[in-house]
C-alpha cells in the first residue's frame, strides 16, 4: 500500500451509513482509519474485507465518543499509523428520544457528547494535519432539523448544534480545510422504532417516493471531500425532496 495514499477518519464505520462511507473512499484510494464503539465484530470484518483488496489500507480504532479524554487519540492514532490525515467524516451518532416531561440532564448531555462535542474535538485535533494537506471534514447531521421529530428535542439541538459547528469550523478552519455537512433523510429505517405506518407517512412527504440509500449518502461524503473545491460551511440535504414538504 503506498504511504503517499490519501487517508480518512471515520467514526461510526462499522456499519450502516458509516460502512458505506468508508468502502466508498477505499475504493476511491484512501487509506481509512475506521472508529466503532460497541460494533467489534463489524469493525473487525469490514477491515478483513478492505485489506483483502489492499493489505495496508485499513486501521481499526474502538473508543467510546461520550469520554472527552479519548476522542483526540483517534487522530493521534490515525497519524501514528498512517503518517497524515487527509479527510474526517464524523459520522457517529446516537440517537433516541427524549420526551419532554421525561428528559434526563443525563440523556442531554449524552446526545450532545456524541453528537456534538466529539465532532468539536476531532476537528480540534485533526486541525493541524487537516490545514497541512489541505484537507476536508465533513459532518453527518440530519434532514430532520427543517421538520424536527416529535419527542426528540434533545437530539434535534445536538445535530443542529453539529449543523451550526459545521460553518463555524468553515471561517475557523479557512483557507486550508473546507468543512461541510451532509443531512440525510430517509435512507435506512431505525432498525427499531419506525413502524410501517409511519414509513408510509414519510414516503407521502418525500417527492421522489422512496428511501435513499448508504452508497448515495457516501457519494455525497467523497464529492464534498474530493470534488467540492469551491465549497465550505454548507449542509447539503440528501432527503429525496422532503425539505419542499
Amino acid at each position: 500500500m503506498s504511504e503517499t495514499a490519501k487517508v480518512a477518519l471515520v467514526t461510526g464505520g462499522a456499519r450502516r451509513i458509516g460502512a458505506a462511507i468508508v468502502r466508498r473512499l477505499h475504493a476511491a484510494g484512501y487509506r481509512v482509519a475506521v472508529h466503532a464503539h460497541a460494533s467489534g465484530p463489524a469493525l473487525e470484518a469490514l477491515s478483513a474485507e478492505l485489506d483483502a483488496a489492499r493489505p495496508g489500507s485499513v486501521l481499526t480504532l474502538q473508543a467510546d465518543l461520550r469520554d472527552a479524554s479519548a476522542v483526540a487519540g483517534l487522530v493521534h492514532d490515525t497519524l501514528a499509523a498512517f503518517g497524515r490525515l487527509d479527510a474526517l467524516v464524523n459520522n457517529a451518532s446516537n440517537f433516541f428520544p427524549t420526551p419532554l416531561e421525561a428528559a434526563t440532564a443525563a440523556q442531554w448531555d449524552e446526545l450532545m457528547a456524541v453528537n456534538a462535542r466529539a465532532p468539536f474535538l476531532l476537528a480540534q485535533a485533526a486541525a493541524p494535519a487537516l490545514r497541512a494537506g489541505h484537507g476536508a471534514i465533513v459532518n453527518l447531521v440530519d434532514a430532520a432539523l427543517a421538520h424536527p421529530l416529535p419527542a426528540h428535542a434533545a437530539y434535534t439541538a445536538a445535530k443542529g448544534a453539529l449543523a451550526a459547528l459545521t460553518a463555524a469550523l468553515a471561517v475557523d478552519l479557512a483557507p486550508e480545510v473546507r468543512v461541510n455537512a451532509v443531512a440525510p433523510g430517509a435512507i435506512l429505517w431505525p432498525e427499531v422504532g419506525k413502524d410501517a405506518a409511519a414509513q408510509a407517512a414519510a414516503m407521502a412527504r418525500t417527492p421522489l417516493a422512496r428511501v435513499g440509500t448508504p452508497e448515495e449518502v457516501a457519494e455525497a461524503v467523497r464529492w464534498l471531500i474530493e470534488d467540492a473545491h469551491y465549497i465550505t460551511g454548507h449542509t447539503l440535504p440528501l432527503d429525496g425532496g422532503r425539505l419542499l414538504g
